[in-house]
C-alpha cells in the first residue's frame, strides 16, 4: 500500500490566467469565484482534495497586482508572498503561447528550494497545436523548473498528469483536513465571494475596481440560511449603476447568488442585497480587515 502524502500547494501567476478555474476544476466544486474580469480573487482560498494517496490542500491567489497602488492591493500582494513561503509546491500558471514581463515578475516571487511546477493552461485555445512545442522549449529556458504540464481548466484536461507531478513532491504526512473538507473558507464568505463574483459577471467593465461585498447578517434556520449582504461601491454614482433601472441588475445578482449557494450549501436561501456607498474603502485599512483582507 502506497503511503499517504499531504501538503499544501501554492496556485500563483499573473491575473487571469485562469488560476480560479483550475482550482475549482481540481476539486470538483466552486470554492473561488470567476470572471473574465482580471483580479476577480482577492483572498487566499484553500481548495482541499482528498485521493485514496494523497491530499492535495491547493492556495489560491490573487494576480500579482502591479497597478492599482492602493491598501487593498498592497494586502493581496501580501497574501501572495505569505502563501508562497508556507507551501510544499507552487503550481506557476502561465497561458499557452503567452508569455510576458508580467509573468516574469511573478516568477522573481518564487523562493529558491521549493519545487516550481508550470502550468501551461487554455492549450484548448491553441487550434495549432504544433505550436505549443516551441512554447514550451521557451518556458524551460526561462528557469529550471522541476515540471511542465500543459492542461485545459475548462476542458479538465491532462489535470490527472498534473496531481502525478504534484504528489511526487509532497511529503509523507498525516492528513491536514478532515477527508470531507474541500475548503477552509466560512459559508459566510463563500456568500460574499458569489455576489461578488454575480456583480463582476453582470456588470463587467462599466463597474470601476472599488466594488465589494459585506455579509452584514447570516443566521442559520434549521436547514435555512438567511443572508442579508451590502455590495460596497466606491462613489454614489456607481450605486444607480449596480442597482439598475427598476432594480433589475441588482434582484439578478442577487438571484444568481442565491441558486450558487444553494447549490454549495445543500439547503434553501433567503438572500437580501442592498447598495451602499463608502468612499474611499480600499484605502481604509480597519475596513478592510472587517473584510477579511490580511
Amino acid at each position: 500500500m502506497s503511503e499517504i502524502r499531504s501538503g499544501r500547494i501554492a496556485i500563483v501567476g499573473r491575473p487571469n490566467v485562469g488560476k480560479s478555474t483550475l482550482l475549482n476544476a481540481l476539486i470538483g466544486e466552486k470554492v473561488s469565484i470567476v470572471s473574465r474580469r482580471a483580479q476577480t480573487t482577492r483572498h487566499r482560498i484553500m481548495g482541499i482534495l482528498t485521493a485514496a494517496d494523497a491530499q492535495y490542500v491547493f492556495v489560491d491567489t490573487p494576480g500579482f497586482q502591479t497597478r492599482h497602488v492602493n491598501a487593498l492591493n498592497q494586502a493581496m500582494n501580501r497574501g501572495v508572498r505569505q502563501a508562497l513561503a508556507e507551501v510544499d509546491v507552487i503550481l506557476f500558471v502561465v497561458e499557452a503561447c503567452r508569455l510576458d514581463d508580467r509573468d516574469r515578475a511573478v516568477r522573481k516571487l518564487l523562493p529558491e528550494g521549493c519545487p516550481v511546477i508550470i502550468v501551461v493552461n487554455k492549450i484548448d485555445q491553441i487550434k495549432n497545436k504544433a505550436e505549443l512545442l516551441p512554447y514550451l522549449t521557451q518556458l524551460a529556458g526561462e528557469a529550471e523548473f522541476t515540471a511542465i504540464v500543459p492542461v485545459s481548466a475548462t476542458r479538465r484536461a491532462q489535470l490527472d498528469a498534473l496531481l502525478g507531478e504534484v504528489r511526487k513532491h509532497l511529503p509523507n504526512d498525516e492528513l491536514l483536513f478532515a477527508e470531507d473538507e474541500i475548503t477552509d473558507r466560512s459559508e459566510k464568505f463563500l456568500a460574499a465571494e458569489y455576489i461578488r463574483e454575480k456583480l463582476f459577471r453582470l456588470i463587467g467593465d462599466e463597474l470601476p475596481y472599488g466594488a465589494t461585498v459585506e455579509v452584514e447578517r447570516f443566521v442559520v434556520d434549521g436547514e435555512l440560511r438567511r443572508i442579508s449582504a451590502a455590495i460596497v461601491v466606491d462613489r454614489a454614482g456607481h450605486k444607480s449603476i449596480v442597482i439598475g433601472k427598476g432594480g433589475e441588475v441588482v434582484k439578478r445578482i442577487a438571484s444568481e447568488a442565491r441558486q450558487d449557494m444553494e447549490r454549495m450549501f445543500g439547503g434553501p436561501v433567503f438572500l437580501e442585497v442592498f447598495v451602499k456607498v463608502n468612499s474611499g474603502w480600499a484605502d481604509d485599512a480597519q475596513l478592510l480587515k472587517s473584510l477579511g483582507y490580511e
